[in-house]
């Protein structure tokens, strides 16, 4: 199978959906398939974390990596992001249109959110066989935030796009179950051609090791006080109000709240903690992705979250990396969230409803007390990790929906 992989981040980039292609384009061509990946040089991050890439290259995996010069403005500045999209859609779409290759099939990513309507659009020129893969579901997701009005003319023509895509895409990957509901829904299509394949994690490359063998933990003196982690996207789609209300609530009590990436509403966290004088917080940047397991084993811990209203919109992919390095996962989230059935059935956690900054102050306490229940957790997150969330499981039924697809079944 010659599978061509489309998305405006990939690694070294920090994006979570840029390492998560980059692990999947390395495991298809592994076990024998012929991989392209056409994406954007580093620019998810701020511009210290932007690596240097070559525009051209044959990774050790054999996956052949094409990145195209678009524009990297801030994505926390809307004008900004939109311009990035652009200058990665247009070329990318002329590109598609003269690219003649027999037998490919096409993976189009939900990063920028319309790119599977370039599909779409070549597709109504020549043959051309896509899957799309949908992370964050928009227009929903602008809808959300607030940035475009439901209804509206945006909207409206957005949702006749997206069915325009889906319709004739050979086949679409979801995140979770409220996902595929919301496809099927929406825009009318069979549930047969819509597959729910979770993300996952390295599990390699991130294990669990003790806390105080971290380095990480080791520097910041997160040794010996519980220490609870939220690491990744500071985006407006996560609920950060609960754990600093708890935070507040356990000021003078020996337990981190550490804090570590980047996003939209990093500043509003660095500014409560500093006005709350909330000296039981800390605050770090994207930490280099060849120390990632030191940092996500830097904790007892770790936050999961999701904003009110996001199910089936959006789902956090940082619950498979916690899920690798065995910790304790405090799921916060609205009560019929797939994530809280996720941590009560298996044990690896526990849950919290939004706002609920005293139940959170339960929780955290029942953790600090003891210590065998921390580990009991950690033990069963890692083992629901290793039965539902590798690569290797992912990635064999992803092989199998981009067969369908290539095959025109």
């Amino acid at each position: 199978m010659k599978v061509v992989i489309l998305n405006q981040y990939y690694a070294p980039d920090v994006a979570s959906t840029g390492h998560l292609l980059y692990e999947l384009a390395n495991d298809l061509s592994i076990n024998g398939e012929d991989v392209d990946v056409i994406t954007c040089r580093p620019s998810y991050g701020p511009p210290e974390t932007w690596q240097p890439c070559p525009r051209k290259e044959r990774d050790a995996s054999g996956v052949m990596v094409r990145r195209m010069l678009a524009t990297r403005f801030s994505k926390d500045n809307m004008v900004g992001r939109i311009v990035n999209s652009i200058t990665f859609l247009v070329p990318l779409a002329a590109r598609m249109m003269f690219r003649m290759k027999r037998g490919e099939v096409f993976l189009y990513t939900t990063n920028p959110p319309y790119l599977g309507v370039v599909g779409t659009m070549v597709g109504l020129v020549r043959r051309h066989r896509y899957v799309v893969l949908l992370h964050d579901a928009y227009p929903q997701m602008a809808v959300w935030v607030g940035k475009i009005r439901k209804g509206g003319l945006i909207d409206r023509t957005w949702h006749l796009l997206n069915k325009w895509m889906y319709r004739r895409a050979k086949q679409t990957i979801v995140l979770c179950e409220a996902a595929k509901d919301l496809v099927c829904d929406t825009y009318g299509i069979d549930p047969e051609k819509v597959h729910v394949i979770p993300n996952w994690a390295d599990g390699e490359f991130l294990h669990p090791i003790d806390k105080a063998d971290s380095p990480f933990a080791i520097e910041h003196d997160l040794v010996e006080p519980l220490t609870l982690l939220y690491s990744g996207n500071m985006g407006l789609y996560y609920d950060f109000d609960t754990i600093l209300n708890a935070a507040t609530l356990l000021r003078g009590e020996d337990v981190r709240f550490v804090f570590i990436g980047g996003g939209g509403v990093r500043s509003r966290i660095e500014d409560e903690i500093e006005k709350r004088n909330l000296d039981n917080s800390m605050m770090f940047p994207h930490q280099p992705f060849d120390t990632l397991n030191e940092s996500l084993n830097a904790c007892d811990v770790s936050f999961v979250t999701i904003a009110k209203d996001i199910e089936g919109i959006s789902f956090p992919s940082k619950l498979y990396t916690s899920l690798a390095v065995g910790k304790v996962i405090i799921a916060i989230c609205e009560p019929h969230s797939s994530l809280r059935t996720i941590v009560e059935e298996s044990g690896c956690g526990m849950w919290v409803e939004l706002g609920d900054a005293d139940g959170l102050v339960r929780a955290v306490r029942e953790l600090a007390a003891d210590p065998e229940k921390v580990r009991s957790m950690g033990r069963a997150a890692r083992e629901l990790f290793e039965r539902d969330y590798t690569l290797q499981a992912c990635a064999r039924q992803y092989a199998k929906v981009l067969d369908k697809a290539q095959r025109n079944l």
